[in-house]
């Protein structure tokens, strides 16, 4: 009965909700967070994907974008996190998808829980690796045929657009400095 006693302390938290951020801040998060999204498809565009078919803006690049450009100085919004937490994702995502593609419920699930797993070991968390791990396996025909590539175009690429942007955007306010750490 303690335990059940302590596990209910525990869901209650501890601490009271941080105060907002300066509205500095949301401009300039916003501002990046524009920037870099907008980036990647003009990019891709300019490349010659075909957006809708290809995905090279991929949904997880919206939850890197919250990371770089909203809490920059957070560990996981670091650039050594954001590029190779995503694509370490992408080849376990794509590497479930072709073993088990026998069943894509087992498949996503390991997908998930093995990149979780590979971003912990290298110390390369970057949340949203989840989701690119993910997308390698319910994303659809067009990413299963691309394969391995799927980890350099779009996530490789994606990635590196995302951290160009997040350089300059995040360093041309007086306020921020990124990144904290390479």
């Amino acid at each position: 009965m303690k335990w059940l006693i302590s596990f209910f302390k525990k869901i209650r938290g501890g601490k009271r909700v941080p105060p907002r951020a300066p509205v500095y801040e949301i401009i300039w998060s916003t501002v990046g967070a524009f920037l870099g999204i907008y980036t990647v498809y003009e990019i891709g565009i300019f490349q010659g994907f075909n957006l809708a078919n290809t995905l090279f803006l991929v949904s997880s690049f919206g939850a890197s974008a919250v990371l770089i450009y909203g809490v920059p100085k957070s560990p996981y919004a670091q650039p050594r996190n954001l590029v190779l937490g995503h694509v370490l994702s992408a080849i376990v995502g794509v590497t479930c998808a072709l073993l088990l593609d026998f069943s894509p419920v087992l498949s996503a699930a390991l997908a998930v829980s093995l990149a979780i797993a590979v971003m912990h070991i290298t110390r390369l968390i970057h949340p949203p690796g989840g989701a690119t791990a993910l997308i390698a396996v319910i994303g659809g025909e067009e990413i299963h045929q691309m394969s391995y590539w799927y980890a350099l175009s779009p996530i490789f690429a994606g990635a590196v657009i995302l951290l160009l942007v997040a350089l300059l955007v995040n360093n041309l306010s007086p306020h921020r400095r990124y990144p904290e750490y390479w």
